[in-house]
């Protein structure tokens, strides 16, 4: 395993203490995470496996669950986890370390670009829950950046929030939201505590859109133009749950 920190944490808005907040309860606050991961896994497949050396860079790794999926899966593929928060990346490298010949870890900030020309060109990319701290612009900067920085055929995958268009989606995607925590906090542990903490935290973007500046999602329909207007091809869209949506697109 490499390991690759800046001096520095990014300064971000996102707290260490978010990250503790996610690393107890992420699980539970993720729709549908298992059939999240694998539908990623599945889109992955014909790129790693057309690829004689698969790499897969993970952007915002989170607690390393995706990571840690992926090199499972892939046998053939080498991983590089990143992230802006230290703990997310201690928390990723104790989650792959059955595979830490295969992986290795950076400390980074998905704002700046300065990262962004990878070499080797990776076979994919992929980031789950983190490109909406990005505001309209910076999406679409950071979507030319990785298809650029693509080898030819390879793929983005985009795990995130989406920004409903009308108030009754909002209404919507907010109670599918709560519902679902509730549901897997009673499935994990046999009570609410999960949701109790999904309450307490604000962490159901839905119900106050506005409430915390970090937050940035765009709509489903701009950010599939942007991935368009990019460069990809086969842009698709693989689920929609509770406001959380899979993009995907392939860079000829």
């Amino acid at each position: 395993m490499v390991e690759s920190e800046l001096t520095s944490v990014p300064d971000t808005g996102w707290s260490e203490q978010d990250s503790a907040d996610f690393i107890a309860y992420g699980p539970e606050f993720t729709p549908e995470g298992d059939r999240l991961r694998e539908t990623v896994l599945n889109l992955l497949a014909p790129a790693i496996t057309d690829s004689e050396t698969p790499h897969v860079v993970e952007l915002c790794c989170g607690a390393g669950q995706l990571s840690a999926a992926i090199l499972e899966r892939f046998p053939s593929a080498r991983m590089s986890a990143w992230d802006g928060s230290p703990a997310m990346l201690a928390e990723t490298r104790e989650t792959c370390a059955a595979y830490t010949d295969r992986l290795d870890t950076q400390l980074f900030n998905l704002a700046e670009s300065d990262w962004r020309d990878v070499n080797p060109k990776p076979t994919a990319f992929v980031s789950s829950l983190a490109v909406h701290h990005l505001d309209g612009p910076q999406k679409q900067s950071l979507f030319h950046d990785l298809y650029c920085a693509l080898n030819p055929g390879g793929l983005f995958v985009l795990v995130d929030i989406i920004m409903p268009t009308t108030p009754i989606g909002l209404e919507i995607a907010a109670k599918q939201w709560e519902d679902i925590v509730r549901s897997q906090s009673m499935a994990k542990y046999g009570d609410l505590r999960a949701l109790v903490a999904f309450e307490r935290l604000g962490w159901n973007f839905f119900l106050a859109p506005d409430a915390d500046p970090i937050d940035k999602p765009s709509s489903l329909v701009d950010q599939c133009l942007w991935m368009r207007e990019s460069g990809f091809q086969a842009v698709d869209v693989s689920f929609y749950r509770a406001g959380h949506a899979i993009l995907s697109g392939r860079k000829p």
